[in-house]
C-alpha cells in the first residue's frame, strides 16, 4: 500500500456549498489562497489550483493520503477528491468545532484547516469496511478524546501550570487492508513555530519561546496521554500505528528549544529508556548511512519560508513526518521519500508550500 501525508495549504478555501447545501468547488475564476505563480501578484484561481492539485494527486498515485490543512467537513474533502483525484475515494475529516473544556477566559475555541484522510477504493486495496474513524471531539472515542482535550502542564518544571490546547483535533482511524493486517493512523497538525513578520528583537524572542512551549506541550501531552497508553494497553499494544502529519518540528534543538532542553518531535517519538515504546522515523530510515552517521538532514526539508528580515533569504526545514510503532515486523513502513517534482516535471512547490511525504506499507496478515 502506498501511503502519503501532504499539507495542501489552505485547501478549505477551495470549497463552498450549492443551493442544496452540498459541498462543491468554488467557481473556477474565484480567487483563493494558495501558492502564487511568480508572474502573478493576485492569488491563484480555483481553476489554477485545481489543475495543479489534480496533477499532484495523480503523480503521487497513493492508496491512502493524510491531508493536512484540509477543509472543515468530510463532505468538502470528498467533493475535492471526487473532482480532482483519479479513481474513487472514501474521505473523512476530523472536525475541530470546539473545545468541550473552555479556556481560562471562559471561551470554547474552534479551528479550521482540519486534518483529513482519503482512501482510494477502486483498486481493491481495502477490506469491507475500509476503515473505522473515531471522532476525537466525542467522549465516546475514549482515549483519543481525553488526550486531545485542553490541558494544564508545567512545561518548564518551574511550578507554574499553563493552559494549552490543540489548534486542530488529531485524526484517528483504523485502516483495514484487503490483504494485510489492520493498522491505525494518528494524523497531527501541531502548533507552528513560524513567525512570518518582523518584530522588535525582544518581542520576536518572546513569541518564539511561547510558540516552542506550546508545541512541546502538545508533543509531551500526546506522548504521555495517548501514545504510551496505546502502546502498553492490551487492546492496542499489538496494533501497528502510524503517527504522521505536519509536526512543525524537526530533529535537534533550535535556540528556543535549548532554553526548554527538549525537542518537540523527539519528545513525540519517545524516550530512550523505553525503546520498545519509541517511534521510528521513516524519512530518517531512508537516509544514506553517511548522512545518518553525521546526522545530516539537509536533504529532508519538507517546506521553506522567507526570512522576515533579510530579502531573498529562505529557510528550508524538515517538519512533516511519517513515524511508526515498533510493534510489527521491521520494515513494515519503508521506502520513504519526499517527491520534489512530478514525472512530468511539475515542481511540487507550485502546488503547496509543503512537499508531500510518501512511504510503502508492507504488513502481511499474521499466520494463524
Amino acid at each position: 500500500m502506498r501511503f502519503a501525508v501532504w499539507n495542501l495549504e489552505w485547501l478549505n478555501d477551495m470549497v463552498t456549498t450549492d443551493r442544496d447545501g452540498r459541498a462543491v468547488l468554488k467557481p473556477g475564476d474565484a480567487r483563493v489562497r494558495g501558492p502564487k505563480p511568480p508572474w502573478q501578484t493576485e492569488n491563484p484561481t480555483v481553476a489554477e489550483r485545481s489543475a495543479l492539485i489534480a496533477a499532484g494527486l495523480a503523480d503521487l498515485d497513493a492508496d491512502l493520503i493524510v491531508v493536512v490543512e484540509g477543509p472543515n467537513l468530510t463532505g468538502e474533502l470528498q467533493a475535492i477528491f471526487d473532482a480532482l483525484a483519479p479513481g474513487s475515494w472514501l474521505c473523512h475529516v476530523q472536525r475541530s468545532r470546539y473545545d468541550s473544556r473552555p479556556g481560562p477566559e471562559g471561551r470554547r475555541l474552534g479551528s479550521s484547516q482540519c486534518v483529513g484522510i482519503a482512501l482510494r477504493l477502486d483498486r481493491g486495496a481495502f477490506a469491507d469496511p475500509p476503515a473505522t474513524f473515531w471522532d476525537s471531539e466525542s467522549p465516546e472515542a475514549g482515549l483519543i478524546h481525553a488526550a486531545s482535550e485542553p490541558f494544564f502542564l508545567d512545561i518548564e518544571d518551574n511550578g507554574i501550570f499553563e493552559w494549552f490546547r490543540y489548534e486542530r483535533r488529531p485524526l484517528y482511524a483504523q485502516i483495514n487492508p484487503a490483504d494485510g493486517a489492520p493498522f491505525r493512523v494518528l494524523g497531527l497538525h501541531l502548533k507552528s513555530k513560524g513567525i512570518f513578520q518582523a518584530y522588535e528583537w525582544s518581542k520576536w524572542w518572546q513569541m518564539a519561546d511561547a510558540n516552542r512551549r506550546r508545541l512541546l506541550a502538545q508533543c509531551r501531552h500526546i506522548r504521555r496521554h495517548f501514545l504510551d497508553p496505546y502502546l502498553t494497553d492490551a487492546d492496542t499494544a499489538a496494533v501497528p500505528l502510524i503517527v504522521c502529519g505536519d509536526i512543525n518540528d524537526g530533529p535537534g534543538f533550535d535556540t528556543s528549544e535549548m532554553r526548554l532542553l527538549a525537542s518537540g518531535v523527539e519528545t513525540l517519538m519517545g524516550r530512550v529508556w523505553e525503546p520498545g515504546l519509541t517511534l521510528g522515523n521513516a524519512l530518517y530510515d531512508s537516509l544514506p548511512d553517511k548522512d545518518r552517521a553525521a546526522e545530516d538532514f539537509s536533504d529532508l526539508s519538507t517546506t521553506r519560508f522567507a526570512d522576515p528580515i533579510f530579502n531573498d533569504s529562505f529557510h528550508r526545514v524538515w517538519i512533516d513526518h511519517i513515524l511508526y510503532s515498533r510493534n510489527a515486523r521491521p520494515g513494515w513502513v519503508q521506502d520513504a521519500r519526499i517527491p520534489r517534482k512530478t514525472a512530468d516535471g511539475l515542481d511540487y512547490w507550485k502546488i503547496s508550500d509543503h512537499f508531500p511525504v510518501t512511504a510503502r506499507i508492507d504488513l502481511p496478515r499474521p499466520i494463524t
